[in-house]
């Protein structure tokens, strides 16, 4: 067993270096939630602190005996942080043995969120999206996005992307897109960007300033939409335009003072769904959402297989060093 003097700490270019697949991802976040079923693994409702000056502050935990770990991760995001040349968020996340409680692992927080936030919609969207989908769309053009057309680009067969954004993001995304051989083009508008696609990521900054300017009732029949950003900047009244709504954990929606969406509207949650207790898509046409909060479970996969995966790179070096000395 590692002792405390042992603790790692993987920081985001340590953990890019790791070369974690979107199908790697995905299957540990998939294994974690079937964990969750047979009650082996436990996510806890995120707390969350508002002060009234538009920050969002949050705290997550999850744990698991298969791997045995528990993360507990620390985030804030502030809309005034990209005036003094930060990130709107920053968060840190820790490791510990689940069973002695010692610590393993200190690793940066924002890598671990945005690859863990695409590992979640791509479960879902490997049940909810159209196997065929080949147009996507993007709403927000940050660090959400591109994460998510990482993910999307390995699961689907992608050829063209539409962005839209404020700022230099979108012009700065659609190279990224081309990079992988992408046809992208900068939307003027959402509207613009979103008819016509087979894949939507919105992941629209909050802030307190927001108001709603996407309409469910925009989308061609087939359409999946993952909502990253809480659904905020989509018109509420307009969700009943969507067949099948499935949010990350009924759980945690029941503990939060406000739905993401009218719970009339869900027909059920990631566990649930990866687990075959609620339905995934059942036609070509049906228009699907995944709207979610974030799910601590995801972080918890993660943050555990950038750790075993960082504690096997050492060891093969080892390994080698060992072997060039004899």
């Amino acid at each position: 067993m590692r002792q405390s003097s042992d603790i790692r700490y993987l920081s985001h270019d340590r953990l890019q270096s790791l070369q974690l697949s979107p199908q790697e991802i995905a299957g540990c976040i998939e294994h974690l939630l079937l964990g969750r079923k047979r009650q082996q693994v436990w996510n806890a409702p995120k707390a969350v602190i508002t002060p009234p000056d538009g920050r969002y502050m949050m705290a997550t935990l999850a744990a698991a005996d298969d791997p045995p770990f528990l993360t507990v991760k620390a985030l804030v995001l502030n809309p005034d942080n990209p005036k003094h040349g930060l990130a709107s968020i920053n968060s840190l996340v820790t490791l510990l043995d689940s069973r002695s409680g010692l610590p393993l692992a200190v690793l940066d927080g924002n890598w671990i969120t945005a690859v863990r936030t695409a590992g979640l919609s791509a479960v879902a969207a490997k049940r909810l999206a159209r196997p065929d989908a080949s147009i996507a769309a993007f709403i927000g053009c940050g660090v959400q996005a591109n994460s998510h057309l990482q993910a999307f680009a390995a699961l689907f067969p992608l050829t063209y992307v539409r962005a839209y954004a404020r700022g230099a993001s979108r012009e700065n995304f659609c190279q990224n897109a081309e990079k992988l051989g992408l046809t992208a083009t900068a939307c003027q508008t959402a509207e613009e960007a979103i008819r016509g696609a087979d894949l939507i990521v919105t992941s629209v900054t909050l802030s307190p300033q927001l108001t709603p300017f996407l309409d469910a009732r925009w989308l061609k029949p087939g359409t999946f939409v993952t909502m990253t950003d809480l659904a905020a900047p989509w018109l509420a009244e307009s969700m009943v335009a969507f067949d099948r709504i499935i949010v990350d954990d009924l759980e945690q929606e029941a503990s939060m003072p406000k739905p993401l969406v009218d719970p009339a509207l869900v027909r059920g949650d990631l566990t649930g769904l990866v687990a075959g207790d609620a339905a995934g898509r059942s036609t070509t046409d049906e228009r699907t959402a995944f709207v979610f909060r974030g799910l601590a479970l995801g972080d918890l996969a993660v943050a555990g297989l950038a750790y075993q995966r960082a504690c096997e790179c050492s060891q093969n070096a080892l390994t080698v060093d060992q072997e060039r000395a004899d």
